[in-house]
């Protein structure tokens, strides 16, 4: 299991967009099993939809994408590359994630070829899936103009 530092350790995101908060399973560039706990402050509820709160689909897209890159990452190959969106095909949603869920987020890596490799996602809310998809990534060189990771500029 990694915690949220762990999980920072890997992923170059940060808030508001690191949509991951443990990892609860992990077989490094083969497969991850993560958690995303969705709570009524995100800052995505106030404008999708007012009244009714709804995760967005291409955000539960995005956490399962993160799921996947910590299992590409925790390779050494992989470690300090930037997981890059390159494709999604197959994306269905199926239930709302609302305030209050818990998504449960599998990815399995089905290719990884040199910089490039393919995943296939699943997103849960207790026995419900809501979501599912398969990602295609490529793993990028961060530039060396990026700025340094905020902990680093205090």
């Amino acid at each position: 299991m990694l915690g949220i530092e762990e999980i920072k350790s890997l992923l170059p995101h940060r808030y508001p967009f690191l949509l991951v908060d443990r990892i609860l399973d992990l077989e490094p560039g083969r497969r991850a099993i993560g958690i995303k706990n969705v709570t009524v402050n995100e800052f995505f509820f106030p404008g999708h939809f007012p009244g009714y709160p709804v995760m967005p689909g291409v955000l539960i897209l995005e956490a399962m994408a993160q799921v996947a890159a910590v299992a590409v990452l925790s390779l050494e190959t992989y470690k300090g590359k930037v997981p890059l969106f390159a494709g999604v095909s197959e994306a269905r949603f199926r239930k709302p994630v609302v305030p209050g869920d818990t998504l449960k987020l599998d990815a399995e890596i089905t290719k990884l070829r040199s910089m490039v490799g393919k995943a296939g996602c699943k997103a849960w809310v207790g026995e419900d899936l809501v979501a599912e998809a398969e990602l295609i990534f490529a793993a990028g060189e961060k530039p060396s103009s990026a700025p340094a990771d905020e902990e680093s500029q205090a």
